[in-house]
């Protein structure tokens, strides 16, 4: 292949998919309008038209900026790279820094820093202008800018040593350095799902043991039913920066544990509890966690091969606007574009996705009454502002989750 060819066939796909992203956009806008004036019928006796139609206009608000979050990042992505802006960063680094794996590090920590930053602005429209004005945002400036200064921190100290680790394994290992990089991203991947619960998660929330006797008598009694053992419940203070609801479990062998939000235990019942834990616990005994985890793997070991393909063509980094190959350009490169050029497989992660949706919830179904299983979701969709009627393409294309009208139909039938 040639740099010229090559660089027809990238901006090709960047304007493909920026076209793609904008017709589903369309179609979701659209589709949800037509239907904003009727609740449909599953929903009338539990969700009011006045509720039906937040979660319209919601929506709308943030689909519409997210049509210009993918202008901006398709614009950015070709100012980075056919613009020159990775190659100016790249002379910089190696004015800057004698060191191979330091001008690496540089170049590509410089243009995390100068993506993140860009991108900030729509970060905090959608948190203090559109969650705001629906009612949903309760982070002050004070705790983002916080949150914003521990992640970079933690981002560092975590991603710093990831990051050097790898650009050494690209250059000392041979032809065969993927294997060994992998293997690292494996471990360190594990490690963080370990760490996660006991020691990141409690640096942005606080988690405290639920203190409800009769509820906790309740979910222990269904985690003996579904053989599931947790380090503890936990209920995370998640009203300090949201008032929208969910329940989890999270951790990794002895470290598993479950987190209720606070405001999902004051909006639910105590058998809705149980059917929206059983829906959780459905994906453990399902073993969906640890398929989604090595479809995960798998796939970057594929992207990891690719990569060591690619970073020997000249014209991969020519036909993206760099001059001067190295191994961190390559990584570089590589992950920027890698979102173009696999934008369409996103339906087929979402059918996946969506899949194991269904097999939770017929899970739950057994463990508990599917009615109360409904009842959960019918509120969880009014406090979120969820939209019952999505565009059925979008759906499919971006939706983790069935649509609800398909979801609760699925409840019903069991």
């Amino acid at each position: 292949m040639t740099a010229p060819l090559f660089t027809t066939l990238f901006v090709a796909a960047l304007l493909l998919t920026t076209l793609i992203k904008f017709w589903l956009a369309r179609r979701h806008l659209h589709h949800i309008a037509a239907h904003r004036d009727e609740v449909p019928a599953a929903f009338r006796t539990q969700i009011e038209l006045p509720a039906h139609q937040k979660a319209a206009d919601y929506t709308r608000a943030k689909t519409q900026l997210g049509m210009l979050t993918a202008l901006f990042d398709a614009a950015l992505l070709l100012a980075l790279t056919m613009g020159g802006g990775v190659q100016l960063l790249a002379d910089w680094s190696q004015g800057a820094f004698s060191n191979p794996l330091a001008q690496g590090i540089a170049i590509i920590v410089a243009v995390l820093l100068l993506t993140s930053l860009l991108e900030t602005p729509f970060d905090l429209f959608r948190t203090f202008v559109i969650e705001a004005r629906f009612g949903f945002n309760k982070i002050t400036l004070k705790l983002y800018l916080i949150d914003a200064v521990k992640s970079l921190l933690l981002g560092s100290m975590l991603g710093l040593p990831l990051l050097f680790g790898v650009l050494w394994l690209m250059e000392r290992m041979g032809i065969h350095w993927w294997l060994y990089v992998w293997g690292v991203w494996v471990t360190f991947s594990l490690l963080l799902l370990f760490i996660y619960p006991t020691f990141i998660a409690p640096l942005f929330n606080k988690f405290l043991p639920l203190e409800d006797a009769s509820l906790k008598a309740r979910i222990e009694a269904l985690l003996q039913k579904c053989g599931f053992t947790a380090q503890g419940l936990f209920v995370m203070d998640g009203s300090k920066r949201s008032t929208h609801g969910n329940a989890y479990f999270t951790g990794f062998g002895k470290t598993k544990r479950i987190v209720f939000f606070d405001t999902l235990l004051q909006r639910l019942s105590p058998d809705e509890i149980d059917a929206v834990l059983a829906h959780e616990l459905g994906h453990f005994k399902r073993r969906h966690v640890m398929k989604r985890i090595a479809l995960t793997f798998a796939m970057s070991l594929a992207f990891l091969w690719l990569l060591a393909q690619l970073m020997q063509a000249h014209w991969f980094y020519s036909g993206l606007g760099v001059s001067t190959p190295s191994t961190a350009l390559a990584l570089l490169l590589f992950f920027m574009v890698l979102p173009v050029f696999s934008f369409l497989l996103h339906p087929l992660t979402s059918a996946y996705s969506r899949q194991h949706e269904f097999e939770a919830d017929a899970y739950a179904a057994q463990q508990t009454r599917a009615s109360d299983l409904i009842n959960a979701l019918a509120k969880l969709y009014q406090d979120n502002a969820a939209t019952l009627t999505p565009d059925p393409l979008y759906s499919k294309f971006y939706d983790s989750h069935p649509p609800a009208l398909l979801r609760i139909a699925r409840l019903q039938s069991l």
